[in-house]
């Protein structure tokens, strides 16, 4: 079962191996440390949003419609990224793992939208 976690906060019982879904490994942190400190176990920035998607994110408020504009270009970014997603919905069936970002709002976040790519591919999610 996946579950879709932030980066950085405490671990909860049962969420396995944590999957760093980010452009970036978190700054001033050494690699060793990245796990004790919750951020995460293996870093897969194949399913995180480009830099140029990135900098769009950061670079004004969200409003609805920027939001939609973020949606269409990560989804379109995620195409190359299919088989990926297929597996870890295929393994989300005898495994627990968890993927996940620093965004504070998951609701503006790619990690939103990266779970419903894997419930469409037909993953369990918590």
């Amino acid at each position: 079962m996946i579950r879709v976690v932030r980066l950085g906060m405490p671990r909860t019982r049962g969420e396995g191996l944590r999957l760093g879904t980010v452009r970036r490994p978190p700054r001033g942190v050494r690699k060793a440390d990245y796990a004790r400190r919750d951020f995460f176990d293996l870093w897969l920035p194949e399913l995180a949003p480009s830099q140029p998607l990135v900098r769009y994110a950061l670079s004004q408020p969200w409003t609805d419609q920027r939001w939609k504009q973020y949606s269409r270009r990560y989804l379109r970014e995620m195409k190359d990224a299919d088989r990926l997603l297929g597996l870890l919905a295929a393994l989300s069936r005898t495994a627990d793992f968890s993927v996940g970002c620093y965004c504070e709002r998951e609701d503006r976040c790619h990690r939103s939208l990266l779970k419903k790519l894997l419930r469409d591919r037909g993953a369990r999610i918590a």
